[in-house]
Parts: C-alpha cells; structure tokens; sequence
C-alpha cells in the first residue's frame, strides 16, 4: 500500500523536504466513498503522475488538495501548512475565504478545459490574476507574462482571442496563466484529455520543460509514455484508493498487483 511505499522511499527525508503530504485521506459524495484511506507523499522537486480508470478518485483528490473539494477525514498539507485549515490546539477549524485564496495561489491547477476568459486577448488572460491576487502592478504582471506565453512557444499569440488558438494553444494559455501565480506546486487533471490527438504533443512538450526546471507536480494523466519518461512516481488508483506506486518504469513493466497488470494491459494494448 501506500503508505509502506512511501515509507520506504523517503524515510530518510525531513518533513520540511515534501511538498504534499496527505495522510489517510477521506471523501464522500453522499454514500459514494470516493477517497478511501489515500495517503500520498510528494517531495519538493519531484513530478508524480497518477493513473487509473475513470471514476478511481484521481481527479477529486487533485481538488482537495487545493480545496476545492474538502475533505470528510484525514490530514493534507502544502509545504508544511493544512490544507484549508488551521489547528488549534487539537481542534481544526476551516481558513476564512481570504486565507484560503491565499493558500490557492501557491497551487496552480489546470484542469482539461482551459476556461479562459473568452472577452480578453492571451496576454490579458495570463496578467489578471497576478494583478487581483498578488497585487503585482500591470507592468510587472505584463512583463512576466510575455516571458511565460514565449517560455510555451506563444510570444507571437499576446493579443489574440481564445476563440482564435487551437486547443492545444489554449491549454498552454492555461499552463501559463498558473505559472504566473508563481505557485510552489502545480497540478495537471488530464491536461490533454480534451484535445484532438495531433495537439498533445505540444502541450507535453511544455510540461516535460517545467518538469526539467525542478517545479513540483501532480499530474493525472492517461499517458503512460509521458509518465514512464517524466514522472520520478507512478501511483495508480482504483476505487478510491492507491493500488500500487513506485519507479513509472518498474509499475509500469513489472506491477506488483493484479490490478494494476489488468488496468496497463488495457490500456497499453
């Protein structure tokens, strides 16, 4: 399980060394247990990619991580700090919305649709937040957004329209957009899911080079090669729990669990 496997990775790491922990994590739609005891640490720097079928939790664990969605049981933390808490004493009570905004913004996420704002032009897009959230003054918020759209091979796209970009371009957008949060972490929901198969290349090529610059991430993804060439982890999850995780390659090649071997055999063939 889990929680062995991590153990035996990082036990020699410092709790200031990971960047996620979440132990024993709980979440119920209703009567649906949709997370089931996931415990999951990540390390600063390191890039975790998590598979499994749909419906497995994958991408509502993503959202408690951020809170977008709260947990029912267990504990999260970003960078030493609970997610979407503070403790008192030994009582947890939930951040106030200013606080939590806060929090967001050290955690980027871009899910499989771009939801970018259809009535501003690329560059708009990416300086808006960074001027409401962090206070950056547009000048400072425009520079660093012409140096993120030229980092994902947009800097001749600053001002058009979504409406004018591929699919492919939106989603490098999007990716842009979270980088000019400066976040600490950076989640992926299946970034590619949505685009015509011709399009993902580009989108992959840009997050195999945030990955090269150390940035830590977690990233749900349906493609295996991506995760067996970039990912330092390979969790897969099946009904709301982690099955199996370890060395992409080794999972990948040699998985332990049967599960695990029927899920890559589909998938895979």
């Amino acid at each position: 399980m889990m929680g062995q496997a991590v153990a035996h990775t990082y036990s020699a790491r410092r709790e200031g060394d990971f960047m996620l922990q979440a132990h024993d994590v709980h979440k119920f739609f209703g009567s649906l247990h949709v997370l089931d005891s996931v415990s999951l640490d990540v390390a600063k720097g390191e890039v975790v990619c998590i598979i499994g079928p749909s419906g497995s939790g994958k991408s509502t664990f993503l959202r408690c991580i951020n809170h977008l969605d709260k947990i029912d049981a267990g504990r999260m933390s970003v960078d030493g700090r609970l997610v979407g808490y503070t403790e008192r004493g030994s009582r947890l009570h939930e951040l106030p919305e200013r606080d939590l905004l806060k929090q967001r913004a050290d955690i980027g996420m871009v899910f499989q649709h771009f939801d970018l704002f259809p009535h501003m032009s690329v560059l708009e897009n990416v300086c808006l937040a960074p001027v409401l959230l962090k206070r950056r003054t547009k000048q400072e918020a425009k520079a660093a957004a012409v140096e993120l759209l030229r980092r994902v091979g947009l800097a001749d796209k600053l001002q058009a329209y979504p409406v004018q970009l591929s699919g492919g371009q939106q989603q490098r957008v999007a990716i842009a957009r979270a980088l000019a949060m400066e976040p600490k972490l950076m989640l992926f929901d299946e970034p590619t899911s949505a685009l015509d198969p011709e399009l993902v290349g580009e989108v992959l090529v840009v997050m195999k080079e945030l990955a090269r610059t150390g940035m830590t991430m977690i990233v749900v993804t349906h493609e295996i090669g991506f995760a067996s060439e970039v990912a330092d982890t390979l969790v897969f999850m099946d009904r709301g729990r982690v099955v199996e995780s370890g060395d992409p390659r080794t999972v990948i090649s040699q998985p332990r669990e049967e599960r695990t071997r029927t899920f890559l055999s589909q998938v895979l063939s």
